[in-house]
């Protein structure tokens, strides 16, 4: 039979695998060139400025995704918990997106302006000072780092070329815009603005 032939073959049987798993690679990854152009951004959805970049790349970092959510189901329950369902204008500057699909702790797709600054800068230091039953551990050090301005720009000049529209202006002032900021201001920028522009959305 002609599959033992391959089979047995280890060069010929090296060959097809490698060009099965191109093909289903080029499935994969071509359309993502043209996302933008299906998935228009949902409306008030705008690419993040440069101190929430430099938080949601800290939020990555600290490993947040790993038991926080950013994908509201359709579902009642989810929707009266949290708000408006997740849609997929919301993400199309993400990169890498944060749907998730475990909650350890709450969704946070809709966090934005549910707690003040403050709020924030207790829970990330010591979480049980706010909610004495979290299992969420502290980040004490974020109040202490200070955000390199040098690389801010660089990584907006990064997501430009993947379909983020960053002007010009907007990455020559990165940098002014994140000097002598902490990481935790970083990272409560961007939770401040999580969900704040589906707030004006009906269903």
């Amino acid at each position: 039979m002609k599959h033992d032939a391959i089979e047995k073959n280890i060069g010929l049987l090296g060959v097809l695998a490698a060009l099965v798993i191109s093909v289903a690679g080029l499935a994969e990854i071509v359309p993502l060139y043209f996302s933008s152009l299906a998935t228009p951004p949902a409306p008030g959805i705008k690419p993040l400025e440069a101190l929430q970049l430099e938080g949601r790349d800290i939020y990555v970092r600290e490993g947040c995704y790993l038991c926080h959510s950013q994908m509201i189901r359709p579902l009642r329950a989810e929707t009266e918990r949290y708000g408006h369902y997740s849609v997929a204008g919301e993400s199309v500057y993400d990169h890498p997106f944060q749907f998730g699909s475990k909650r350890i702790g709450p969704d946070l797709a809709r966090v934005g302006g549910r707690y003040s600054d403050e709020w924030h800068k207790v829970h990330l230091n010591n979480p049980r000072d706010v909610v004495p039953e979290s299992n969420m551990p502290g980040f004490p050090w974020l109040a202490h780092n200070t955000i390199d301005a040098s690389i801010t720009p660089k990584r907006m000049s990064a997501l430009r070329r993947v379909g983020v529209p960053y002007t010009d202006a907007q990455i020559a002032g990165a940098s002014a815009e994140v000097a002598g900021k902490t990481e935790q201001e970083a990272l409560i920028a961007y939770l401040q603005q999580l969900g704040t522009a589906a707030q004006n959305w009906t269903d």
